[in-house]
């Protein structure tokens, strides 16, 4: 199973960002969603951004996988 997660943009850097997921900073590459710009959210798969979201969408997985987990 393949599970990609949201997560906000704070920070670009040539082709690399730090979005922040859940709390957490991770690294993700951006070569595949390169629109992407610092506070959009994007979907994060295997330290990819794969998709751009919309800020409503983003905010209603992140509180759907909250409830599922300890997210």
């Amino acid at each position: 199973m393949c599970l990609s997660v949201p997560g906000k943009v704070v920070e670009l850097r040539n082709n690399m960002a730090k979005v922040e997921v859940g709390g957490v900073l991770r690294d993700a590459s951006m070569d595949i969603c390169p629109e992407a710009a610092v506070g959009d959210y994007v979907l994060i798969h295997a330290g990819f951004a794969i998709q751009k979201l919309d800020e409503k969408e983003a905010l209603e997985t992140l509180d759907l996988l909250g409830k599922m987990t300890a997210f």
